[in-house]
Order: structure tokens, then C-alpha cells, then sequence
């Protein structure tokens, strides 16, 4: 099985290679992504890795906290998502 971690206040010039080769110093990496804006394709700030579950909090243990371009990270195990987020906009009544 594999764990997602989430890593968060991620410098904006991160790419998803950055963040691989980061977490690859302690663990085999499965996947890694920047989450990027839809319109603009700039970073947002933060990011997914995915690594084995035995790994994951010795990664988490190692890089919470550290700086990555003078900014601390926050990484922890990504919670599920829970579907899109209200936008403030007025649900569909169904007829």
C-alpha cells in the first residue's frame, strides 16, 4: 500500500521534479505533483507525494517544518477529499 502526504507553503518556483527529488532522499517515491491554477498553470503552493506506507512518517518526520527557499513546509498524511468545495454558489433545487 502507499500513503499521499500533503506538503504545503511550497516555494512557487517548485515543480513536481523538485519535490520528487526532495522526498527521494528518504524514501522511494511513487508519484509527485505540484497542484497548479487551471487558468494561470502557476503553482499554488502546494503539492501531493505518494510513498510506501512504511515510509511515510519517516518522510513526514524529516521534512515538517524544514525550510525549502526560506519557506517552512508543512507536510503531514493528505486527508480524502471531500468533493468540491461550496463555492458560495446557490445549490440546484431539483424539480
Amino acid at each position: 500500500m502507499a500513503k499521499t502526504l500533503y506538503f504545503g507553503n511550497l516555494p512557487w518556483a517548485a515543480t513536481s521534479e523538485d519535490l520528487h527529488n526532495a522526498v527521494s532522499q528518504y524514501c522511494e517515491v511513487i508519484s509527485a505533483r505540484i497542484v497548479t491554477d487551471r487558468e494561470t498553470g502557476r503553482s499554488r503552493g502546494f503539492g501531493f507525494v505518494e510513498v510506501p506506507d512504511e515510509a511515510a512518517q519517516l518522510v513526514i518526520d524529516a521534512l515538517n517544518g524544514a525550510e525549502w527557499a526560506g519557506r517552512p513546509l508543512t507536510v503531514n498524511e493528505a486527508r480524502p477529499r471531500d468533493g468540491r468545495a461550496n463555492l458560495g454558489l446557490p445549490k440546484k433545487v431539483q424539480p
